[in-house]
């Protein structure tokens, strides 16, 4: 017992005075040492902080797709090509193209599994407030859009089944909206003005994420408007009637167009995907044209969660060779000093230094190389995802395991690039160390 204790002993004094003599050495070359080491401080950094800007550009675009709902499949009505070369050469002609209430009544009538249904229609329109002014979407839609699409109402309400009914100028504003039109206080219970009607607003809209304005609400025009305010379905129909009119360059675009959105909800994730494609079987046997486009939630976020597998494999592969040309550098720079502390090593092994203690003296120093540049560099690469954050407004996330990734990777980098310069420092000759100028 006591052999072993002292042997244990023996061996935990040697590996301290390894340490302080590569402490030693290393302090001897600072610059050197430094240089040598911001190869695996950048690795490190680039590694931890590619990976935080990918992971939070990934969760907004996930986000953005939940915000759909996953039991969700979204029809919109889309112009055809063709369409829109008729349009251009004749004036008058009037547009007739997208979804229509007969296509509701049917996947009603014919699909099992769906619960409910919210079309909208969509006008591109001017909303004033006295001299404020904002190029908006006017939706018409239903009571329960805000449930179906996950969008919350931060103040007030939204419509009602009666407001629905009696087709009320009623109006629930999107957030940077009602900044824009009322600065200086809140919209609630005032009035916006859209072309010659007037509508009282009852309610503001959540904000939504940047993610969520280019994803989620996709307009039907050709300039897309983020902001957007709501009304009752027949409230639109009422004072807009069957046909859009559109001034284009003096001229008139007419459009008819019944609904330019609908969201089916299904009752169970997993007939999502068989129920979208019995309403496109459907779609395609009752409209003559493509004029249509159907999108499922559930479909994109799984694409996303790949495609999210292969951005992170990639920034991961990239930062990888960070960390390699790192470890090339470790290992230059051990060589070197294996061929300066020649004699050194001479000395050593005729005092009686074996071969294993040459090479757990340079392994040390080859860790503490690439530990030092690991800790520099976790540090570095978890402030600059908040650099980025508040500079950018960019959203990044600092998963838990890629700090500690980064480091063990960074160490384990020391490691095996510094077994060949230790491997060959403890396999020179004695005799010939020591004759070495």
């Amino acid at each position: 017992m006591k052999a072993s204790v002292l042997t244990h002993s023996i061996r935990s004094g040697k590996f301290r005075r390894a340490i302080r003599l590569g402490l030693r050495s290393l302090w001897l070359h600072r610059l050197r040492s430094l240089l040598t080491v911001l190869g695996i401080v950048f690795g490190v950094c680039s590694v931890i902080a590619m990976l935080a800007i990918g992971e939070g550009a990934s969760y907004e675009a996930q986000e953005a797709l939940k915000k759909l709902g996953s039991q969700n499949i979204i029809l919109r009505s889309v112009k055809p090509p063709e369409e829109q070369k008729v349009s251009n050469n004749q004036n008058n002609y009037v547009l007739d193209y997208g979804l229509k209430y007969e296509d509701i009544a049917r996947i009603q009538a014919t699909i099992p599994g769906v619960t409910t249904i919210v079309p909208a229609r969509v006008m591109r329109e001017y909303v004033w407030n006295i001299t404020w002014r904002v190029d908006a979407e006017v939706v018409g839609t239903v009571p329960w859009y805000p449930t179906m699409r996950n969008h919350r109402v931060a103040q007030g309400r939204f419509f009602t089944d009666t407001d629905q009914r009696f087709a009320e100028n009623v109006c629930v504003l999107g957030d940077r909206m009602a900044q824009t039109l009322f600065p200086l206080e809140s919209p609630v219970g005032k009035t916006v003005r859209v072309g010659q009607q007037y509508y009282r607003v009852i309610g503001i809209m959540e904000a939504l994420s940047t993610a969520s304005k280019d994803e989620v609400m996709q307009s039907t025009s050709t300039q897309p408007a983020v902001d957007r305010m709501f009304i009752p379905l027949e409230t639109a129909k009422r004072r807009y009637g069957e046909v859009l009119f559109k001034r284009r360059s003096g001229s008139f675009e007419q459009e008819r167009v019944a609904l330019h959105e609908v969201t089916v909800k299904v009752d169970r994730t997993e007939r999502v995907v068989p129920v979208a494609l019995a309403i496109k079987d459907l779609m395609e046997r009752n409209h003559k044209k493509k004029d249509y486009d159907v999108v499922v939630p559930l479909e994109q976020l799984k694409q996303a969660e790949r495609t999210k597998q292969i951005f992170n494999i990639v920034l991961g592969s990239i930062a990888a060779i960070s960390l390699v040309v790192g470890g090339i550098g470790i290992m230059n720079i051990m060589l070197a000093t294996v061929t300066e502390r020649t004699r050194e090593i001479g000395i050593r092994r005729a005092l009686g230094a074996k071969r294993n203690d040459i090479v757990t003296q340079f392994l040390i120093e080859a860790v503490i190389l690439s530990g030092a540049g690991g800790a520099l560099g976790v540090l570095l690469g978890i402030s600059i995802p908040f650099i980025v954050t508040a500079t950018a407004g960019m959203k990044t996330i600092v998963t838990v395991w890629s700090p500690f990734a980064a480091f063990t990777i960074s160490a384990l980098v020391g490691v095996v690039f510094g077994l060949y310069p230790a491997f060959r420092a403890a396999r020179m000759d004695p005799v010939e160390a020591l004759r070495h100028e």
